[in-house]
This record gives C-alpha cells, sequence and structure tokens, in this order.
C-alpha cells in the first residue's frame, strides 16, 4: 500500500513538473531622459521578444530623441502597472549596459 502510493505521488509530481509551460518573456523599454533622474522616464508601448530587441530599440530612441549623452535606459521583463504604488513593476529591470 505504501509503495503505490509512493508510486503514484511519484507520477504524479513527474507530470506536473514536465507540463509546466515556460512564461513567455516580454520585454518593455523605458527611457530617461535625464541620467540624473531615474523617477521620471518615457515608457515605449511596444513589447520586445528579447533583451536585444528591448536594448537595440532603447539606443535607437536615445538616437531619435537627441538625447544619447544626457539620457539612458533600462530594460524591465514582464512588467506591470500596480495600482497601489502607482508605478511599473517588472520581475527584472536592467539599465543599459556601461559604454
Amino acid at each position: 500500500m505504501f509503495k503505490n502510493l509512493l508510486l503514484l505521488a511519484t507520477v504524479t509530481l513527474l507530470f506536473t513538473a514536465c507540463s509546466g509551460k515556460e512564461k513567455e518573456e516580454k520585454w518593455h523599454s523605458f527611457i530617461y531622459p535625464d541620467k540624473q533622474n531615474t523617477k521620471r522616464n518615457l515608457k515605449s508601448p511596444m513589447i520586445f521578444k528579447s533583451l536585444q530587441q528591448c536594448q537595440d530599440e532603447s539606443e535607437k530612441q536615445l538616437e531619435i530623441l537627441k538625447i544619447t549623452e544626457a539620457g539612458t535606459y533600462k530594460c524591465g521583463l514582464n512588467c506591470e502597472f500596480h495600482d497601489g504604488m502607482k508605478l511599473e513593476v517588472c520581475e527584472k529591470m536592467l539599465a543599459a549596459p556601461l559604454k
């Protein structure tokens, strides 16, 4: 009886672990016109499938806005607006690489 329960628990655990779907990555670009003021940013309406796409587009936007020297950017993973805190909350936030 104990062996059957142990076997059933093991098989159930294996199937649930293997059937888990990997969460899709959604990267968001946050442009900061002033490197010194990270409270003020512009969030891109576009969603990127990879960190590299987010970084490439963020750098293009800095060039378009002519703020490559004064501004910077961050890319956030799976960001959602939090009503209580009135700000974007991301699983991970990565700053622009240093040049």
